[in-house]
């Protein structure tokens, strides 16, 4: 039995609160847990996160320590201060694969510094559907070859800093128009449909030697009209392993998203995602505690007793778990052997951007080093004048901002900053700001949203307009009011048209923002 229950330690990936490991899951890693999963609550600090790591390896020094770390609307490094890297679809408008690369290697590098050694990135999901809830600028776009191609790309960076890569959500949550963190998605497309668009950039994920991929709680008919691709054995052993090829770590998405704990319970779903083909279960959100730890723990050594989950099938599962951490040692150690080369020769330094939160990242000072981050979401704006419409930009004088804040879906942190107001303010003292959510406008839209801008420019700053109505209604009586509106959308551009000039971002990371002020101030 205790070796089961090793076992069980082995392919659980938990979650906890707090900057320092409580005393519990010390406990649990001194005792052959291999895993913990972090998120934007157990990050206050680039030093505090190295600090927090360096204790968990105290007790296990082989833990893996994964984080989704999209860079963009998804960031747990940045979640305090909004990224310093633009997301998935601003690097795939710009199509530079080299410059993805790069990205990606900044975060790696950054992760590396902190002690993260797994990255559950990058999302490899086509977004065929613009009206989804949960993916959207998680994506590099629409197109799967151009997926494809940054997907491949993003890999290559992330894992050349050491920091194993985790290509997502298999086998592609694009098409969908369900949360799964709320319901079960369904993808009803056929075999070969499947195969022309979501599963391309898994193939080329594979190929570029992707260390793990995640699963996604959805219902893909084609394969298995029962079970979502997380539970079921179809899609993880036929058709990821058998069909693809993967021989790396299979981990669940949350093992909490109601699309699979819903019907089967904690326990239940983390059982069967294992006995599906999973290697390893992720368990964030709200159950993160040792009480939930340890009810999946028993319920996957009860599955194994009860002949419902193969013993042999559970040690393949830590066995390629460990097989993770032993190449995360391996790459660790010839990295530092190559840093000491490069000291002895005099040539150590960091090549890409400036590390997140260190000075100068944001680029906003003259002769301020600029980072990588800030040089992509630069590129990624367009912007669109209307036909007819006078110049309005470069601004000639401090505007008034008005922000429509839609609710963001629970992979993105709600208390992230973001916007175009506070850094345009850095830039032109003056500038003010009403930021309006949905329950602000339910009887019109508050006369000091216009008032303000009285005499002054106008600028509306939007996230994903074209999938709120409350927003392009918003939109339409400022617009009416004010035609020389300057519009900002930091979400999907759904509509050009909109304003006087239109500026897209392609995201709302914080350089985003910066990007966007520059362009209204003409300083690019």
């Amino acid at each position: 039995m205790r070796d089961l229950l090793r076992l069980a330690d082995t392919v659980i990936l938990p979650g906890f609160p707090g900057t320092a490991p409580p005393d519990w899951l010390r406990g649990r890693l001194a005792d052959g847990l291999a895993g913990v999963v972090l998120f934007s609550r157990n990050v206050e600090s680039p030093g505090q996160l190295a600090d927090l790591t360096a204790a968990l390896r105290a007790e296990n020094p082989h833990v893996l320590v994964g984080i989704d770390e999209e860079a963009g609307d998804v960031t747990r490094l940045e979640a305090r201060t909004g990224s310093s890297r633009p997301g998935n679809y601003a690097l795939g408008v710009v199509d530079d694969e080299e410059l993805t690369e790069q990205v990606a290697r900044d975060v790696g590098r950054d992760l590396a510094a902190a002690g993260v050694n797994l990255d559950f990135a990058p999302a490899a999901d086509v977004n065929s559907n613009p009206d989804n809830p949960v993916i959207g600028l998680r994506a590099f776009g629409a197109d799967p070859e151009l997926v494809a191609r940054h997907t491949a790309a993003w890999i290559r960076g992330l894992q050349s800093a050491g920091v194993a890569a985790c290509a997502k959500h298999f086998p592609g949550h694009g098409d969908t128009a369900v949360d799964s963190h709320h319901g079960v998605p369904q993808v009803t497309v056929s075999r070969e449909e499947l195969a022309e668009v979501e599963l391309w950039p898994f193939r080329a994920a594979i190929r570029e030697g992707v260390r793990s991929i995640m699963t996604g709680h959805l219902l893909v008919t084609a394969y298995d009209d029962g079970l979502p691709a997380t539970l079921s054995p179809r899609i993880l052993t036929g058709l990821l392993r058998k069909e693809l090829g993967f021989d790396g770590l299979i981990v669940t998405d949350g093992i909490e998203m109601a699309a699979v704990s819903g019907p089967y319970g904690l326990g239940g779903a983390s059982a069967m995602a294992v006995a599906a083909g999973a290697d390893a279960v992720c368990v964030g959100g709200e159950n993160s505690d040792e009480e939930a730890l340890e009810h999946i723990r028993r319920a996957i050594v009860a599955a194994v007793v009860e002949g419902r989950l193969p013993e042999e099938r559970l040690a393949d599962a830590a066995r390629r778990v460990r097989e993770l951490a032993s190449w995360h040692a391996a790459q660790q150690a010839g990295q530092t052997g190559e840093a000491g080369k490069a000291g002895r020769s005099g040539q150590a330094g960091r090549s890409g951007g400036q590390a997140a939160g260190s000075p100068g990242a944001n680029g906003s000072g003259p002769g301020t080093p600029v980072g990588i981050g800030l040089v992509a979401a630069r590129r990624a704006i367009r912007v669109t004048t209307r036909a007819g419409a006078a110049v309005v930009l470069p601004l000639a004088e401090s505007p008034h901002v008005v922000e429509l804040a839609p609710e963001t879906n629970l992979a993105i942190d709600k208390n992230m900053p973001w916007g175009a107001a506070e850094p345009l303010g850095r830039m032109l003292p003056g500038t003010t700001v009403t930021r309006l959510r949905e329950s602000d406008v339910a009887d019109g839209v508050p006369p000091a949203a216009l008032g303000r801008a009285a005499g002054r420019p106008l600028v509306v700053v939007v996230r994903d307009a074209h999938r709120h109505p409350w927003q392009l209604d918003t939109l339409s009586h400022l617009l009416s009011a004010r035609p020389d509106g300057v519009v900002v959308e930091m979400g999907l551009p759904g509509r050009t048209d909109l304003g006087a000039v239109h500026i897209a971002t392609h995201g709302a990371a914080r350089v985003c923002g910066q990007a966007a002020a520059e362009v209204l101030i003409g300083r690019v």
